[in-house]
Order: C-alpha cells, then sequence, then structure tokens
C-alpha cells in the first residue's frame, strides 16, 4: 500500500461523505431560507417553526433519497472491502 493508495481511498471516502449528505444538507438549506423569510415578512418568532419543518422535509428526502443512499454507501463498503482483499494476498 502506497501513498497514491491511501490518497485514493481518503479521496473516495470524501466523495461518498459529500453524495451522502448533500441532499439532506440542501434541504436544510432550502427549508431554512425559506421559514426564515417567512418569519421575517410575518413577524413571527417562534423556534418551533424553523425545527419542525426542517425535520419533516429532512424526513421526506430521507425516505425518497434513502435508496440511492443504501446502494452508495454498500456500493463504497464492497469497493474497500474489495481493496482489502487485494492486499492481504
Amino acid at each position: 500500500m502506497d501513498s497514491n493508495f491511501v490518497l485514493f481511498l481518503g479521496r473516495r471516502t470524501l466523495e461518498t461523505a459529500l453524495f451522502l449528505a448533500a441532499p439532506i444538507m440542501v434541504t436544510c438549506i432550502v427549508v431554512g431560507i425559506v421559514v426564515t423569510l417567512l418569519q421575517a415578512v410575518t413577524s413571527i418568532r417562534d423556534m418551533t417553526l424553523t425545527i419542525v419543518p426542517k425535520l419533516l422535509a429532512v424526513g421526506i428526502v430521507t425516505l425518497f433519497c434513502g435508496g440511492w443512499m443504501l446502494q452508495l454507501v454498500l456500493r463504497f463498503a464492497n469497493e474497500i472491502f474489495g481493496h482489502i482483499q487485494n492486499i492481504g494476498h
């Protein structure tokens, strides 16, 4: 195992983490901006108004993207275990 392989594994790990987190993070940002604009327009300062819509949106996005996210994690795990198997031989 050389330094190029370690860099490759680190890059693949960060890419996978980014792809897994992206749908949820984008959803939180969009819902947060919409709720903040709604609060600014209506002068409502209720803290639950920011948390509940984000939780609902994240739950919906997780339901829709969960299968894709699981496939991504399984593909990454198979790739890593394949590399571990090749190193052992």
